[in-house]
Order: structure tokens, then sequence, then C-alpha cells
């Protein structure tokens, strides 16, 4: 997994719109980057409603905000429009970017052991550079935990 003092990746990914997101153009500004296992589920849509209702918090912290995860550009679009999250949403079924970050891990539930993305936010400054991995995100609350940074 991508640890603090990394540089961000470079990926290109498509977001719910269809068009092209490259890492090259996310530098210049501080980047929350959260990874979340499947659009329109419980826990996933707690987090990303909680990063939207405080978006303007976040954005007066200078962040701009980016969440991936292994859905189709369809899902993303759905679950984008149907809350209307003010940040993009990328599609990665490729899991070319979850791979760059190494959030594609072995998981257990109800003692089922399964391949899967393992909830987390990464945060970089202007620069690129990995500042923070918060690995136990609580859904809830989110962007507080951002901004405790």
């Amino acid at each position: 997994m991508l640890k603090v003092g990394d540089k961000l990746p470079e990926f290109e990914g498509i977001n719910q719109d269809g068009e092209t997101v490259k890492s090259e153009n996310l530098i210049g500004k501080k980047l929350v980057v959260f990874f979340y296992p499947q659009a329109n589920t419980p826990t996933c849509t707690v987090e990303a409603c909680n990063l939207s209702d405080n978006y303007s918090k976040l954005k007066k912290a200078g962040f701009q905000l980016l969440g991936i995860s292994g859905d189709t550009v369809k899902k993303q679009k759905n679950f984008h429009s149907k809350f209307a999250f003010p940040y993009d949403l990328i599609a990665d079924e490729s899991h070319d970017i979850i791979d760059k970050f190494g959030v594609w891990q072995q998981k257990t539930t109800f003692g089922k052991t399964y391949m899967g993305i393992v909830r987390t936010t990464f945060i970089f400054d202007e620069n690129g550079v990995c500042k923070r991995v918060i690995e136990k995100v609580t859904s809830k609350t989110a962007a507080e935990q951002i901004l405790e940074g």
C-alpha cells in the first residue's frame, strides 16, 4: 500500500461523465483520494455523503476530492447523480489505479475470506506527496478524519 512520503502515482481514469481524469492535472492543490468498495452500498454511501455534506469545509481547507472504486462508469454515474456529489468518482474496472495505490487486498467478513478494495483515504500535498494515509476510515466522520490531520 502507498505510504506517507510516496508520490502520487501516475494514472488516468474515467469519471462518472465518461471524461478522462489524469493524475498530473491534480497536482497544485491538496488532494484527497478515497477508495471505497462499491457504489450505492450502505457504508460507501454514508462515507461519500459525509464528504459531500462537508465539501465546503474541505474545499475551504484547500482540498480537492476524488473517489475511486472498481465499479463501471454507469454505476458511478448513477451513484453520483443520485446524491449530487460535488466531486468526481472514477470507475477503475481494470484495477489499474486500485493496484497502484495497493488497496486491493485480502479481506474477511463473517468468517469468509476474499479479495476486495480496502476502504482507505490518501491525502497528498500540493506537490503530490502523500502526507497521510487513513486506513481505519469511519464512514460517518470521514470528513472530520481528513480535517483533523
